[in-house]
This record gives C-alpha cells, sequence and structure tokens, in this order.
C-alpha cells in the first residue's frame, strides 16, 4: 500500500511537472477576427507566405577608408522565431488627400526595400498597404490648402490590419512593430489604444522602433508620456521597449520651425535613443545606403553617387564613415549625425537625405542606422526567446 501510494505521488508531481512544460496557449485578444481587406494577400507589400518586395536582392558592398571593398550577401533567416509589422512614412503621390491601396513601385514598394527588407535576416515581415494621407495631401496641409486628408482612415486601416495579424498570423509570436515618420505616428498611436494596455500584447512586443518622429517621454525619464508601460530601450537585450528618434547633422542642429523632436509641452521631451549606443553616449553607425542614391523617388532625378570604387550591389555600407549621439538644442532633443568624410581617402565624402532645415536628414533616419538596427533586433529576439523559455519551463521538484 505504501509503495503504491508513493508511486501514484510520483506520478501526480511528474504529471503536474509535464502539464507546466506544455506551451502555454497564446491568448488571442481579436478572437475570430477577419479583416475584409486584408484577408487578401494583395494588400499587403510583405507577407512571409507570398513571394514579394522583401524577397528582392539586398546585397551591399562594403567600402572601407582605404578603398577595400567585400561584397555583404543577404541571407533572410529560413526559420525567424520573431516577426516584424512594419508600417511605411508619407511616401504616395496619389493625386487625393489619402491613397489607394495599389502599392506604387516607386513609392510604397520603393520604402519598404530601405526600411524593412533587411530585417529579414531575423524576423517574418508583414508590411500592410494602407491609405495613407499622401505627399499631395501633405504639401496641401503644410501650405494651408490642397485635397481633404483624413487621419483617421489610414489609423483605422492600419489598426484592421494589425487585428487581422494578430487574430490570423501570429500565434503567440514575439514582435518588432517599426515605422517612419507617418507611419512611426500610426504605431505609436496603436500601441496607446491596443498594446501599452494589453498584457496580452504587450507581452508579445519584442520592442517599437519609432523613427523621424516625436515619442514623447517626461523629462530626463524612460517611459511615461504617449506609453505608460513601454519603456526606452537602453540595452540590446532589453525587450517591451522602444527605439525612437529624428536624426539631424551634428553641424545643423533643429530650427526653431522643426517638425522633430519637439517637445510635445510641460515636462515632456521627444526621445532619443542611439541605435550605435542604447545605453547613451556616441556611437559609430552602420548605415546600408542606396547605391543609386534614391532617398524619395519624387525629387527631380540626378546622376548616381560616385562612391569612389565600383560598386553592383543594390546598397553600400560604409564602416566608420557614420557616428551618432543623442544632443539637445534649444528644447530639441534630436539624434546628431556625424559625418566623417575625408577627401584624402577614395570613399565619397557625404551623404545625402536632406530635405529642408526643418526636416533634417528624414529621408535617410533609417537607412543610416539600419544595420544597426538588425544587430538590435538579432539581440533582442534571443533575449525575448530565452524570457519566454523561462516562464514556460517546468516546475521545480518539490522534494
Amino acid at each position: 500500500m505504501r509503495h503504491s501510494l508513493l508511486a501514484v505521488g510520483l506520478a501526480f508531481v511528474i504529471g503536474a511537472a509535464s502539464a507546466h512544460a506544455k506551451p502555454r496557449e497564446a491568448t488571442n485578444p481579436y478572437p475570430g477576427y477577419s479583416s475584409a481587406t486584408y484577408t487578401d494577400p494583395a494588400h499587403w507589400l510583405c507577407r512571409p507566405d507570398k513571394d514579394d518586395v522583401c524577397d528582392v536582392d539586398m546585397d551591399a558592398t562594403s567600402i572601407r577608408a582605404n578603398g577595400k571593398t567585400k561584397v555583404e550577401h543577404f541571407k533572410a533567416a529560413k526559420k525567424p522565431k520573431i516577426d516584424c509589422f512594419y508600417v511605411y512614412p508619407t511616401i504616395s503621390t496619389d493625386a487625393s488627400g489619402n491613397s489607394d491601396l495599389v502599392p506604387g513601385d516607386d513609392q510604397e514598394l520603393f520604402v519598404v526595400r530601405q526600411q524593412a527588407a533587411r530585417l529579414g535576416e531575423v524576423c517574418r515581415v508583414f508590411a500592410p498597404v494602407y491609405r495613407q494621407v499622401t505627399l499631395t495631401g501633405l504639401v496641401g496641409v503644410l501650405g494651408g490648402g490642397g485635397a481633404p486628408i483624413d487621419r483617421v482612415l489610414a489609423y483605422n486601416d492600419v489598426v484592421d490590419a494589425w487585428k487581422h495579424y494578430v487574430a490570423n498570423d501570429n500565434q503567440g509570436r514575439g514582435v518588432v512593430l517599426i515605422g517612419h515618420s507617418q507611419g512611426a505616428g500610426v504605431l505609436t498611436a496603436l500601441i496607446k489604444n491596443e498594446v501599452d494596455q494589453v498584457p496580452a500584447l504587450r507581452e508579445r512586443l519584442v520592442s517599437a522602433i519609432l523613427l523621424g518622429t516625436s515619442l514623447q517621454v517626461p523629462t530626463g525619464a524612460d517611459v511615461g508620456g504617449d506609453f505608460q508601460n513601454v519603456p526606452l530601450c537602453r540595452s540590446k537585450k532589453q525587450v517591451g521597449c522602444a527605439i525612437s528618434y529624428g536624426s539631424f547633422r551634428s553641424t545643423a542642429p533643429p530650427p526653431a520651425n522643426s517638425l522633430f523632436g519637439r517637445s510635445g509641452g510641460a515636462g515632456l521631451e521627444a526621445a532619443c535613443t542611439n541605435p550605435a549606443n542604447l545605453a547613451g553616449g556616441s556611437g559609430t553607425l552602420h548605415p546600408y545606403l542606396p547605391t543609386d542614391g534614391k532617398t524619395l523617388p519624387i525629387l527631380p532625378p540626378s546622376s548616381a553617387p560616385d562612391w569612389g570604387v565600383p560598386v553592383s550591389t543594390p546598397f553600400v555600407a560604409m564602416p566608420d564613415f557614420l557616428s551618432a549621439e543623442c544632443a539637445e538644442h534649444d528644447g530639441f532633443h534630436y539624434l546628431a549625425i556625424t559625418v566623417h568624410g575625408d577627401p584624402s581617402d577614395p570613399r565619397i565624402d557625404d551623404i545625402g537625405g536632406d530635405l529642408t532645415p526643418e526636416w533634417g536628414l528624414h529621408l535617410v533616419d533609417a537607412n543610416e542606422s539600419m544595420g544597426d538596427l538588425v544587430t538590435i533586433t538579432k539581440s533582442q529576439a534571443k533575449a525575448f526567446g530565452k524570457k519566454n523559455k523561462k516562464k514556460s519551463a517546468p516546475a521545480p521538484m518539490p522534494y
């Protein structure tokens, strides 16, 4: 009898431990959700189950100061552990205030190659097409007229795509939310309304990469302001956090009418996290710049940059050419970019990306740090995996 009770007791303990060891079933915050729009793969720029713009040639030529080159062959992750959900910046040249859902090769398809496709090294990339406020509409607003715009329409499209993705594709996986300019603004609102206060989704947040925007935090603090539970990232191993900045040349800080880096009110400042050194201080960036020099296709055509050496890849990487540090100037908080061009070496001496003084280096906010963002995401993906492995580990034996 004693042996029988012992056997039953051991069976109970082992069974309880085994039950605890099973993967936790992911909670679906949007049960049964299916979007009439985003069920159609045509309304996604990138999805892992279709051959799309995120599957194009992403090779880069790395050019050192001495002129030596090396081709970096891009390799997409075979079995990525996390996802990336990308929302692109203002890029559509449609004549109306809001775009349609048909992506243009020199618009939506162009920018996703620049800002998200390289993250395929570490994640499955999901990038919805949305009816954004167009460049036409934006110019009209800045000029005090033009075609009417509907920001709510743009936001609702992205929320619709997000809910469809979470309900049908995510399956509890970690996810990086990445956006630039208008895309970053839409994602900031989405995180505030759909993620920040929802533990089941906040636990899946690997990081939020919000570029070319003015994410608000209390002065000198890492959490508060726009987000109540999502702090700024201060380590590559930190997860559930945000990376955000607007970039300007160190020699040309934001003017008084700047669109980025501005405080949103008393006691607040624009967030600045340096992707070259999340802990603070300066660091060397790892840019991936378009070989043809095109940062915004609608600009007047210009000759391709002379990189100093022959380049046959679509991207160029230049080690030790750019450095960055968060800076403050007249109440603006921003990422100051220093270009280390040297007329005596064979490489090009400067980068493009400028539009007007108030826009700073807005056009290359993502390109200038893309190598760093990939490296950070890889590290965060590992940290996220370890964190969730611990959560699903077997309970210790009670003896």
